[in-house]
């Protein structure tokens, strides 16, 4: 479950008692609109290890002007054609949905997060008890909507796709300003997104500017480019894409996990991250049985000679 840690200005970040990466899955459009479908994957995330399901609670009427506008996708292997508004609004969360979804993950430990797009988005996660909430790389540039979550919500995590490094700072500087400590995920909003694009090493180069914790939200669906961002790049949030089975809205995009697969790469990191160790060279328990049976310093011969005197002759 989520903690929070106080910094030396006495501000929030998002953490894990035992330091290890935060693992988000997020659900995206992928529940299809309906509540059993967003429960299973809950319970498919929180079975793979993630640490927290991350939804997006917005209204279709929000953001979209043109209900005319039409996008063109693949779904279930066929080229789709619809109003952009009614492909939003057909996978919108519904009303009501926030205190359930808490809920189903509260039993199972999970923590649930959200991106709202407008200010009532923001109220309706914080009545609610939701401390952590996340801005989308779209919304980087929404000043008021920042200064919004700032004011209201404990930690805001921040994506960065399509953002230059300016921007990223005033972002930043926005939410300090509103009594809020941000946390900012690197980000390329390619879907998916081609390695070479990945640009890893921008995640020091963040934290280095703007002084957060620092993360990756991944579109590359590749284990090698997440393992890369905690371990080499010390990525202290990761976000991944997940659907249930291969028939989500967006898995087609090519950017989202099956169950399984990232599964498997949760249980690799989580093995690395308990290799590091605590730095303390000395022997181990898995050893010690071994020590007497190397060579004796005394006379060069192995095992030590407190060992060959219990040899019957």
């Amino acid at each position: 479950m989520v903690n929070l840690m106080k910094n030396e200005v006495g501000k929030s970040s998002i953490f894990r008692e035992d330091k290890k990466a935060y693992i988000i899955a997020e659900i995206g459009l992928n529940h299809n609109g309906e509540l059993q479908m967003a429960k299973d994957m809950i319970t498919a995330a929180a079975k793979a290890g993630a640490d927290a399901v991350k939804f997006q609670n917005w209204k279709a009427e929000d953001f979209i002007v043109d209900r005319s506008e039409t996008v063109t996708y693949t779904s279930q292997r066929k080229e789709v054609t619809e109003s952009f508004f009614d492909l939003c609004k057909r996978n919108e969360m519904k009303s009501g949905w926030i205190p359930i979804l808490k809920d189903y993950c509260l039993d199972l430990r999970t923590d649930f997060i959200s991106t709202p797009t407008t200010n009532e988005g923001v109220d309706d996660l914080i009545n609610e008890g939701i401390k952590v909430i996340k801005n989308g790389s779209d919304y980087l540039g929404h000043i008021p909507l920042l200064k919004y979550m700032g004011q209201k919500a404990e930690v805001v995590i921040i994506s960065t796709g399509m953002a230059t490094l300016d921007e990223i700072e005033h972002a930043v500087e926005v939410l300090r300003n509103n009594s809020c400590e941000p946390t900012v995920l690197h980000c390329t909003s390619a879907y998916p997104t081609p390695y070479s694009e990945a640009n890893l090493s921008a995640i020091e180069t963040i934290r280095k500017s703007v002084g957060c914790e620092v993360g990756w939200s991944d579109h590359t669906v590749d284990p090698g480019v997440i393992h890369r961002a905690i371990h080499k790049w010390d990525a202290k949030i990761i976000e991944f894409h997940l659907d249930l089975d291969g028939k989500g809205e967006e898995f087609e995009s090519g950017h989202c996990w099956l169950p399984e697969q990232i599964g498997s790469v949760i249980k690799q990191v989580r093995h690395a991250e308990d290799a590091d160790g605590d730095g303390i060279k000395e022997p181990v328990p898995s050893e010690m049985s071994d020590r007497l049976w190397r060579t004796d310093p005394l006379d060069g011969l192995r095992p030590f000679k407190s060992i060959r005197n219990t040899f019957s002759s």
